[in-house]
């Protein structure tokens, strides 16, 4: 798109003022943003658009980091903000976005056009239909949506039948920052570009892996969202279970959005239906209390006294299929954690034969490999080596590779990535409509477990610990524990509470 306008619904909201327009001027910073471009921002407040690019600038020295702001730069990207006072859930003034498209491109049918959704979820199924009422989803337009989408398998269902009858589906572009991030997909390059590892991704060699992504902050004043959503929609529905498909997915033939998408689809596709004994016995749920100057859950502005909602997962899954059969796959997320950590742990098996002699109980131990997808983004080998002088004692080592020890993190901003590979017509990192519905038709049971077992555990845990003990006896199951995070990487400590 040389030329083209970003409409932005929900243009006077947190998630614009925070990442989007961040994302929209390092493109612009780093020349990703040529030709003729207009952004025009619609919502409810009321600005001009010169008020409205008062506020951008403003809210840009507030959230970009210190060292990418170019003062002179960003009064440029400004220029090309335009805003629109509207309810994008009323449908009279889609004939207002209209002809203030004609006058912004100078085109009396405005072709190049790229919606983004930064709005409640509630309106995900309203804007489109509105869009298609005004005559604005043209062939070349395309549509981007933020998560959750759809509350359960039915609504998916549903959104997924409405954006289909108004746009195709290689127009359709639904965002999840995770996989715009530098280090998820360096997961796909660290499996398939190192020979050494791809035979030994398999049932035979590895014993079990953990997906964690939790985070040391509470709900943040978004109680009323949170309420509606809990763990499962927020975080595992999409997020983890993409870092799962991301480890356990086949490599694609060739390197293309199809392709790739095909494979994160058969994963989805493969994972074991879960009965009575997994809803019962390996799904653990959290509510975080109040700890010491730590607020619980149900003291936060807009939570219910007696909420239900959980704040923490843990789950146990399998994947039916070749490589990965006996596989446990074990992912949690909570928030009130003692940090915030996003990582991928492989546990491979034992030696099969244990021939050095244990010393102080410090036996050699299964190897271990760690991506640490952030912060202090890195990957770590953990190893046995014998320890230097008489007999053959034997410790576990690490190998281990940070960003930090270059200088830096990856670079880039996932959403600034993800919008230019929507600019550029590159859907690979974005959700499509199969995996969504597959994808909950997996966790749909567990929300029907919930709603219709009302005495179903929900177990209290401190702010600031690791969640309910109750995940810790799920994985003993298996002979396994979790990982500490805080003990994963070098420079871990200055991030860890504990």
């Amino acid at each position: 798109m040389d030329k083209f306008a970003m409409i932005i619904f929900g243009a006077s909201g947190d998630l614009t003022k925070r990442k989007l327009m961040p994302a929209l001027y390092s493109l612009f910073r780093d020349k990703r943003l040529t030709g003729e471009f207009t952004i025009l921002g619609v919502g409810r407040t009321v600005y001009t658009d010169e008020s409205y690019r008062s506020y951008i600038l403003e809210e840009l020295q507030r959230f970009v980091k210190p060292e990418e702001q170019d003062m002179e730069l960003m009064t440029l990207f400004v220029t090309h903000l335009f805003y629109l006072p509207m309810d994008p859930a009323e449908a009279e003034g889609y004939s207002l976005l209209r002809q203030r498209l004609i006058e912004l491109t100078d085109d009396i049918n405005p072709n190049n056009l790229l919606f983004y959704l930064a709005t409640p979820p509630s309106l995900y199924g309203v804007v489109p239909l509105h869009l298609k009422e005004a005559g604005l989803n043209t062939s070349e337009s395309r549509i981007i949506v933020e998560k959750p989408f759809g509350y359960d398998l039915e609504s998916a269902r549903e959104l997924n039948r409405i954006y289909a009858s108004v746009f195709d589906e290689h127009q359709i572009y639904r965002i999840d920052h995770f996989l715009g991030k530098e280090t998820a997909q360096n997961v796909l390059a660290f499996r398939f570009a190192n020979g050494i590892f791809e035979p030994l991704w398999n049932r035979n060699y590895i014993d079990y892996v953990e997906v964690t992504a939790v985070e040391n902050l509470g709900i943040e004043q978004r109680g009323g969202f949170y309420e509606t959503a809990g763990a499962l929609r927020d975080m595992v529905q999409n997020h983890l279970i993409q870092l799962v498909a991301l480890t356990a997915m086949e490599p694609p033939a060739i390197f293309n959005a199809d392709n790739f998408r095909n494979e994160v689809v058969k994963v989805y596709e493969s994972l074991t239906p879960l009965n009575e004994i997994d809803l019962n016995e390996h799904i653990v749920r959290g509510q975080y209390t109040a700890s010491g100057n730590k607020k619980g859950y149900r003291e936060e502005k807009g939570v219910a006294p007696d909420s239900r909602t959980e704040t923490y997962i843990a789950m146990k899954l399998g994947i039916s299929n070749w490589r990965w059969s006996g596989v446990p796959f074990y992912i949690r997320t909570g928030k009130q954690m003692p940090t915030k950590v996003t990582e991928i742990v492989v546990h491979f098996r034992e030696t099969p034969h244990q021939m050095f002699r244990c010393s102080g109980g410090n036996c050699p131990r299964a190897n271990k490999l760690i991506l640490r997808l952030q912060p202090n983004e890195g990957i770590v080998l953990k190893i046995g080596m014998k320890v230097p002088g008489a007999g053959f004692e034997v410790r576990q080592v690490t190998m281990d590779f940070s960003y930090a020890d270059l200088g830096g993190v990856p670079g880039g901003d996932a959403y600034a990535r993800l919008i230019d590979d929507c600019i550029q017509g590159d859907a690979t990192l974005f959700t499509r409509s199969d995996a969504v519905e597959a994808s909950w038709r997996f966790f749909d049971p567990v929300l029907r477990f919930w709603s219709d077992t009302p005495n179903a555990p929900l177990y209290g845990y401190p702010a600031g610990t690791w969640g309910p003990l109750e995940s810790e006896a799920m994985m003993r199951e298996h002979g396994a524990e979790w990982t500490n995070p805080c003990k994963n990487l070098k420079h871990t400590e200055q991030y860890c509470e504990l």
